[in-house]
């Protein structure tokens, strides 16, 4: 039976506590291939709540840190949706990508220039901080559920920019067909490491990810060897990811020319000082007076990192103020005088 379309007083993105391990192990056995941050591995889960409350607490480094939320129904505690930001990658383990660069051919003799896409195995992105692990129940794709979901990160960022590098990045999973098979990695990946997708996939969510340095070619690949087949998906995401990609998009992220070098799904990215919640995002002070008769969304952040919380709610600014009603209130753990940080639902970017 699908869900009704959660009224924004019903739910709320939140910092992961240590008891929520057994919904996400839920959701993670949900999501399929492809997104190698979100396996269904207790002990890899495990892991992760506790270093993301360890994250909430101030209590490791900032580029060790891994920010865990969690989109709870709270209506019935139910947890429906995950999503993260990593401090950085690449500094404890490898970070691999394609790069898509040219190189030139000619020859004045015969009078031939060409040009011809090659990939490069890369380690640039090293060092950036990472949204990941994005998932929400498909029960729950439903009105504005989505957009809060992934946008209540961007609010993280703006409210605690210090603990972040220069950039950002989001892999995107990579186009597969139906029946989950990756024609990217049919033509070229699977003649390096002699494994199925899956395989590889999860030997990366686990860390080992020596065997990509040890396997797979250092000097360019030409995309042009490769069958048409695998050549149209380079770039392309998969079809749960469209959705995920355009909201990212309009936040100011966008596609330089990375990909996976196992699905090719793109790698997103952007400058943090240039991203939509940096500039448009303001502070308020929480009123208890009744919230104005309004039908635009507004996304409203608590300010506290270890309890941090994100609603969708109906408000208006008004003079560096917020009327917030008092479950409004209640959801985001704060009371009137309070600081909150608040942002429009929807971009005005298409």
């Amino acid at each position: 039976m699908t869900t009704p379309l959660l009224h924004p007083g019903h739910c709320v993105v939140r910092a992961i506590r240590e008891q929520d391990l057994d919904a996400l192990m839920t959701m993670a056995s949900q999501v399929g291939g492809g997104m190698t941050t979100l396996k269904p591995d207790l002990a890899m889960l495990g892991k992760r709540v506790e270093i993301a409350c360890a994250s909430f607490a101030g209590q490791i480094a900032a580029e060790q840190r891994d920010y865990l939320f969690v989109m709870e129904d709270t209506r019935d505690g139910r947890l429906v949706g995950v999503c993260a930001i990593k401090g950085a990658v690449g500094l404890d383990e490898p970070f691999y990508n394609y790069r898509i660069g040219t190189l030139v051919h000619s020859s004045a003799e015969l009078n031939i220039f060409s040009r011809m896409d090659t990939l490069y195995l890369s380690n640039d992105l090293t060092g950036s901080a990472e949204l990941c692990s994005l998932f929400l129940h498909p029960d729950y794709r439903t009105g504005s559920n989505g957009k809060l979901l992934s946008k209540s990160r961007f609010l993280f960022i703006a409210q605690f920019p210090h603990l972040f590098p220069a950039r950002l990045i989001a892999e995107m999973r990579g186009f597969q067909r139906a029946d989950g098979t990756s024609p990217f990695w049919d033509h070229l990946g699977q003649h390096f490491f002699r494994m199925d997708f899956d395989r590889a996939d999860d030997l990366s969510s686990l860390g080992k990810k020596s065997f990509i340095a040890e396997l797979m070619p250092r000097h360019p690949l030409y995309v042009a060897y490769l069958p048409a087949v695998a050549q149209e998906v380079i770039g392309m995401v998969h079809v749960d990811t469209a959705p995920a990609r355009r909201l990212l998009e309009q936040e100011g992220l966008h596609y330089e020319g990375y990909v996976d070098i196992f699905d090719a799904g793109p790698v997103l990215q952007a400058r943090i000082s240039e991203l939509r919640a940096i500039r448009e995002s303001t502070l308020a002070i929480v009123d208890a007076t009744e919230p104005p008769d309004t039908d635009r969304a507004i996304l409203v952040a608590n300010t506290t990192m270890h309890d941090f919380r994100v609603i969708a709610a109906q408000s208006l600014n008004r003079h560096e103020h917020i009327a917030l009603s008092a479950l409004d209130r209640q959801l985001l753990a704060c009371e009137p005088g309070d600081p909150v940080r608040t942002m429009s639902l929807n971009s005005s970017r298409k």
